[in-house]
């Protein structure tokens, strides 16, 4: 299991991308009165901007343990050449967004990997309804499950050591369960992160500023980190089988191969994420917690944070957690919050992103505040980068906030034709009209002009 609900939290409350109560449907896609979806084209990865000995330490880290914090005993990749098949009753956008993924994978990270319509492919992509997914893993919007292609297959073997991901010594037959009732977003986003775990890592690190490999799921395509994690995960210096101490033995010189710019950065070495903070932060920000214990948790994640002495984008996503609970209760504090996240998210260029979610947050009180110059400039600044990080719901958002904003400064068709260029992506990040009409409205309420006139 890779993608949890979590991005439930990460967006403003008026305009989460994922998760309403009505699924979306194929025919929302197609016979929309809305403008034409918009899809990224040209991916823009950053380059890698870590020192070799961190990266050789993330690698083992993540190549050799699951998500529990459980050892692993020895290293598994496919070998040869790598297949993948879709089945189900898929999404359209998801057959191009794979077709993009595949040729990263093998661009970037050098893998062979392709795609096939063969019953005996390495990689069976099931498309399959999210109400499925949950009847085996509640809080999972998609998983991948080793040794099997279907569902009916997992079905037959989830309590046995078949699919235990613990139990295996070499990758030959996966399968990945998709939501084919979601956004387009959160498909392609849970196409990225099932498809990484199943060519590579089992593990997440919340330490890492810039990856998937990341359960705060502020990055939702593979960066370029994950690339080179991923080039190096198959460099022929490795092998099925491999112990850790194996493993550690190689990849310091792989990544000196790979990354040569890195043997001259100076290693960061952050402190590892205790597991008091990592089960804080997703009683915080998971589902079926109450308010009151949310609260309670966010609270000793910021204790353990400030105990741990963080610095780093740790101490700023436990600050932005905190904000997003305290938003409803208690808005000027949450604004603290907010403020405090961004100043240690600046500290560092690998944290843009994280920058860019909270200056959502930003601008949508600069604009119940009738303080629309603030608002275009917080939201000038982070469009750009959502759009390089294709994130199209975050994208979407900053846009319907700068149309806000536009009109509240005078510059209603400025406004009007910013409100049209979000809703292409409106459709890719949240999905059906209804949801994304649903946005439009819920960000136009922030507009004091809006609430004055009684037109909402």
């Amino acid at each position: 299991m890779r993608r949890f609900l979590l991005p439930l939290y990460l967006l403003l409350g008026a305009c989460m991308p994922v998760s309403h109560s009505e699924p979306a449907t194929r025919a929302a896609f197609v016979d929309s009165s809305l403008p034409a979806i918009k899809v990224f084209s040209v991916p823009r990865p950053q380059p890698v901007r870590v020192a070799n000995a961190d990266l050789s330490r993330d690698f083992v880290d993540l190549a050799l343990a699951l998500e529990s914090g459980r050892k692993l005993d020895v290293f598994t990749r496919f070998e040869g050449p790598i297949t993948v098949r879709l089945i189900g009753d898929v999404q359209p956008t998801v057959p191009s967004d794979l077709d993009r993924l595949l040729h990263r994978l093998r661009s970037e990270a050098g893998i062979d990997i392709r795609a096939t319509t063969a019953s005996d492919a390495s990689i069976t992509i099931n498309a399959v309804s999210r109400e499925e997914i949950q009847r085996f893993l509640p809080q999972a919007a998609c998983f991948v499950v080793p040794n099997v292609s279907t569902l009916s297959e997992y079905r037959q073997a989830r309590r046995s050591n078949r699919v235990n991901w613990g139990k295996i010594t070499s990758r030959t037959r996966l399968a990945i369960f998709l939501p084919n009732d979601s956004s387009p977003q959160e498909a392609r986003d849970c196409l990225h992160e099932e498809l990484a775990q199943a060519l590579g890592p089992l593990n997440d690190l919340y330490r890492l500023p810039d990856s998937v490999f990341n359960d705060d799921n502020v990055h939702t395509v593979l960066t370029g980190y994950d690339m080179l994690i991923l080039r190096a995960y198959y460099d022929p210096a490795l092998r099925n089988g491999m112990t850790r101490a194996e493993v550690m033995n190689r990849i310091p010189g792989i990544f000196a191969r790979l990354n040569p710019a890195g043997e001259f950065q100076t290693p960061r070495r952050p402190a590892r994420t205790p597991r008091p903070w990592i089960e804080a932060i997703q009683t915080a920000l998971g589902p079926g917690a109450s308010p009151l214990a949310r609260r309670a948790a966010a609270t000793e994640a910021l204790s353990i944070a400030s105990a741990m002495g963080w610095e780093d984008h740790r101490r700023g996503f436990t600050h932005y957690a905190m904000g997003r609970i305290l938003q409803s209760s208690d808005a000027e504090t949450a604004r603290v919050h907010f403020l405090q996240a961004d100043r240690y998210f600046a500290r560092s260029p690998n944290t843009e992103l994280h920058r860019a979610y909270v200056a959502s947050q930003l601008a949508a009180y600069a604009l119940t505040e009738n303080n629309p110059d603030t608002a275009i400039h917080l939201t000038g600044l982070s469009i750009d980068l959502a759009a390089r990080h294709e994130n199209a719901a975050l994208l979407a958002t900053l846009l319907m906030l700068r149309a806000e904003a536009l009109d509240l400064a005078g510059r209603a068709s400025a406004g009007a034709q910013t409100r049209l260029d979000s809703l292409g992506w409106a459709r890719y990040g949240f999905g059906s009209d209804w949801s994304v009409r649903a946005k439009l409205r819920e960000i136009a309420t922030l507009n004091p002009l809006n609430r004055a006139r009684g037109s909402l």
